[in-house]
């Protein structure tokens, strides 16, 4: 009795340590380099929806309502053989800006001196409704991260990088005439077109980060918007959603 009653309890600690063991060893390490990413998606499309801020804006500018941005992007996606976790992209696109303001008229082809002005208007006629446009020829260069390369449209992704850019237009656009009271004194658009005070250049910082096919984007302009001496030292920094895919 006393050899079975033994013979159970060393059983039981042999099956105890078994188990102790199996618990605490170490998976194994995958091996990303020899996974399958042959039809995986490669985020070539990029569409962005953003909020574009200001920063350093004077005061004396009076911006209102929600400047938009919209950027649409076209990239190639490298990743490395060795973890294709990581991937280099780079590509092209186009980048729109949209800026608008109250009682405001921003003499973009230098009428009254050669620089940009923000012409306060609140005392006397203006737009009801005016806004600034710019438009952008850009190459971004991205850095990129996705957790499950073979899944991507299930995992968490990163990107890090810049965009260099060529300015294509900016206008501003008004609509609706009117006297210091509120009173519509002619119902047009009135349109205006001048390159002249801006960079002609744009070089901004960008990141992502998100799941799937969306994320969350930001990127900060590192030049200046307005040329030096030409206008305020105006630094756009862009927040928004970015959708992905293909």
């Amino acid at each position: 009795m006393k050899n079975v009653v033994f013979l159970v309890l060393a059983l039981a600690m042999f099956t105890a340590n078994a188990q102790d063991s199996s618990f605490n060893a170490p998976k194994p390490k995958k091996d990303w380099s020899k996974i399958n990413i042959a039809n995986r998606p490669k985020d070539h499309f990029l569409i962005q929806l953003g909020y574009n801020h200001w920063t350093q804006v004077p005061d004396s500018i009076n911006t209102k309502g929600i400047p938009r941005t919209f950027n649409f992007y076209f990239l190639l996606d490298f990743p490395f053989k060795t973890d294709p976790r990581i991937s280099v992209a780079l590509g092209a696109g186009i980048a729109s800006d949209n800026v608008y303001f109250s009682k405001t008229y921003i003499d973009i082809s230098g009428k009254d001196k050669d620089e940009l002005t923000f012409q306060d208007k609140s005392d006397t006629s203006h737009f009801k409704k005016y806004k600034l446009t710019t438009a952008y020829l850009e190459a971004p260069l991205e850095l990129r991260f996705t957790k499950n390369p073979e899944t991507p449209n299930k995992s968490f992704k990163a990107a890090l990088g810049v965009k260099v850019g060529t300015l294509l237009s900016a206008g501003t656009k008004g609509k609706t005439f009117q006297n210091s009271t509120g009173t519509t004194l002619n119902a047009y658009t009135s349109k205006e077109k001048a390159k002249r005070y801006f960079n002609s250049s744009r070089i901004s910082a960008m990141g992502r980060i998100g799941y799937g096919i969306f994320s969350i984007y930001a990127s900060y302009q590192l030049n200046a918007f307005v040329k030096d001496g030409f206008g305020p030292d105006i630094r756009p920094l862009q927040v928004g959603i970015t959708i992905s895919g293909l």
